[in-house]
């Protein structure tokens, strides 16, 4: 009965040796073996392994990207403005033996590393740059200019930063207001600029317009009296060569004091009056006789 007992603690006692030598890696994880306190091996694929039991533990350490959300700061920028800066940094940890003996495998202490490299950087970066050049490149060219300031700065900690990005870089709620009504009354001036612009460009449009016209009816005028000139030359040609015997010159005559009589007779007056010696006379005399 004691040999069995016997038996079946070192069966336990391998059992619990053997559980305790497997070292399991998860695919977003680094398994750190060590051995009296000191990293002896690092594990950076997925699956199973072994450790010595009893002497040598595990501690894990995340492998997947990490997101940190910065604390907001106030930064100043070039031309002296105030600006309140709210980003997050994606990073990782890049080298787990530097991570462990200079952060001691603390997550919270990286963050507090990269929060105050981020915000050295961002200060920096924003230092050199005026409000209006900062609030147009937000969202591309200063997350670039950022992340290029920290440069190398966290290596020696085994963090690697892959991007910073500003969620907001606003104005205090104190400035907006009159940053709006400037930004307001700045664009009205402009407005007001292109529209009298606009009216002086449309009035010289206008004034040309006008001139160009009174020359086109000057000339059009000029043409028409030329044109009217010469038709009644051609007219007066016309008559001259129809009448120019003596039998066609005298019906010409009489029909001129017919338009003439008829001319003078005028709101029902029947009755022609005239004197022996009247032209249109001596024209129905020629004619009676």
């Amino acid at each position: 009965m004691k040999g069995k007992i016997v038996g079946i603690a070192a069966a336990i006692a391998v059992l619990i040796g053997g559980l305790s030598s497997l070292v399991v890696t998860y695919p977003d994880e680094y398994k750190l073996v060590k051995q009296f306190g000191e990293i002896v091996r690092v594990v950076d694929t997925s699956g199973i392994s072994f450790k010595i039991p009893f002497i040598q533990e595990t501690a894990s350490l995340p492998k997947s990207l990490q997101i940190y959300d910065i604390p907001k700061s106030d930064v100043i920028t070039r031309d002296k403005k105030s600006m309140i800066a709210d980003a997050f940094v994606l990073w990782k940890i890049s080298d787990p033996v530097l991570f462990t003996r200079h952060l001691n495998g603390q997550v919270a202490q990286a963050q507090s590393r990269i929060s105050a490299s981020v915000f050295s950087s961002l200060k920096s970066v924003i230092s050199n740059m005026d409000q209006a050049e900062i609030i147009e490149n937000r969202d591309g060219k200063l997350a670039v200019d950022i992340k290029n300031n920290i440069g190398t700065s966290l290596d020696g900690y085994g963090i690697k930063v892959l991007a910073v990005e500003t969620k907001s870089l606003d104005m205090p709620d104190d400035n907006k207001q009159a940053v709006y009504e400037r930004m307001i009354s700045e664009r009205n001036n402009i407005a007001a600029s292109y529209t009298a612009q606009g009216n002086s460009s449309a009035q010289k449009i206008k004034n040309d317009t006008t001139k160009e016209v009174a020359v086109m009816k000057s000339e059009a005028k000029a043409e028409a009296e030329k044109i009217k000139a010469e038709g009644e030359a051609q007219y007066m040609q016309i008559l001259s060569q129809a009448y120019n015997d003596v039998s066609k010159a005298d019906f010409y005559n009489f029909v001129r004091a017919l338009d003439a009589a008829k001319a003078s007779l005028k709101n029902g007056d029947k009755t022609l009056i005239l004197d022996k010696s009247s032209p249109i006379a001596q024209i129905f005399y020629g004619y009676g006789q």
